[in-house]
Order: structure tokens, then C-alpha cells, then sequence
């Protein structure tokens, strides 16, 4: 059996402070691997019109992952029905996966969100939370249930968002991401072409 960190997100794109935060992660939480879930656009939040292709940010993330061991870009629940709810995608992993545990990995922002997600009660019921802090979001540690622990990361200033802003701006992205898929990120943020990696 393993014990599987699930990390979701648009990463759009993902960058050198996702990376850093799984690394954290697989080693704090004792997980034997960690899944960087690419998702589809998120049912909680509005339409975001500069969310690059579905594939594109998954490729990104798998190029981007080559090397860090233990950690590794997923698919899966880009291969779901939509809209992309997390019970359901544990529900596919548990039938997919039955000798495997799979333990969730959420941001303090995401946590404070938690009683709107979809059969938010059922996955309390059913599965370990991790919640790791982000800035601007605190966190009562007395009120958790009994399977939600807080880790103690490190808050990093990097952001997806500051990312595009800053190809948009034509302002350099060396050291926010992989040297591998820099050209990649400047390539599909700015608007000039959305060629296939």
C-alpha cells in the first residue's frame, strides 16, 4: 500500500514554489509519493478567461517534475466528468486504487472554503486532510476535526498569477520556475502561440 499526497491545483503554470511545498510535504507528512492533480477550472471559483489549456498546464507540470523524486505531475481528473468535484475524484481513485491511501493536501485558503465544497462532510468522513498555511489565511487549530492536521511550511511570495503578470509585462520569470519550461511559460503568457510542448 502507499500512502499517495494529493495536491490539486490549476497550476497555471506551476512553478518553483509548487515544486518546493511537495517536496516539503512528502517528506513532513511521511507520504510515499505526491500527485500534483492538474484540474479542470475549479466549480468554487468564476471562469478564469487566462486558465491555458488543460493539456498544456499538465504537460508543463510533467516536464517541469522530471527529476524530483517522489513528486509527479497527474491527469486524472482531467479525464473526468465534469464539473471536476474532489469526492468524485477520490471515488474514481478508490476504485482505480483500492490498496492505496490517499491523503489530501489543501492550502489554508482552500480549508476556509471546505464546508462549500461539494460532500465536503463525506470526505472528512473518509479521508486524512493536511492543511498547509498561505498567507492571509489563518487557521484555528482548536476547532479542527480529529483527521485535519496543519503542517508548518514555509509561506513562499510566488504565485501563478504573479507569473503571468509579469510575461504579460515582458518582465523576466527566472528563478519563479523550472528552467526547463521557462521558455514554455514566456511563450504561452504572452499570447504569442500555443504550440504543443
Amino acid at each position: 500500500m502507499k500512502r499517495i499526497g494529493l495536491f490539486g491545483g490549476s497550476f497555471n503554470p506551476i512553478h518553483n514554489g509548487h515544486i518546493a511545498l511537495a517536496k516539503t510535504l512528502l517528506r513532513q507528512c511521511a507520504l510515499d509519493e505526491v500527485w500534483l492533480m492538474v484540474s479542470p477550472q475549479n466549480p468554487l471559483k468564476r471562469h478564469s478567461s487566462d486558465l491555458l489549456d488543460d493539456n498544456l498546464r499538465y504537460k508543463m507540470a510533467e516536464i517541469a517534475l522530471e527529476g524530483v523524486e517522489g513528486v509527479k505531475a497527474c491527469d486524472y481528473e482531467l479525464k473526468l466528468p465534469k464539473p471536476s468535484y474532489t469526492w468524485n475524484t477520490l471515488q474514481h481513485l478508490h476504485e482505480d486504487y483500492p490498496d492505496d491511501e490517499f491523503v489530501m493536501l489543501i492550502g489554508g485558503d482552500n480549508w476556509a472554503l471546505f464546508p462549500k465544497w461539494y460532500r465536503a462532510e463525506d470526505i472528512l468522513r473518509n479521508h486524512r486532510v493536511v492543511v498547509y498555511p498561505r498567507r492571509g489565511s489563518e487557521i484555528d487549530q482548536s476547532v479542527l476535526p480529529a483527521n485535519v492536521t496543519v503542517v508548518d511550511t514555509e509561506l513562499l511570495d510566488i504565485s501563478s498569477t504573479m507569473i503571468r503578470e509579469r510575461v504579460s509585462k515582458g518582465k523576466s520569470i527566472t528563478g519563479y520556475v523550472p528552467s526547463v519550461i521557462e521558455p514554455l511559460v514566456q511563450n504561452y503568457y504572452c499570447g504569442c502561440g500555443k504550440e504543443t510542448p
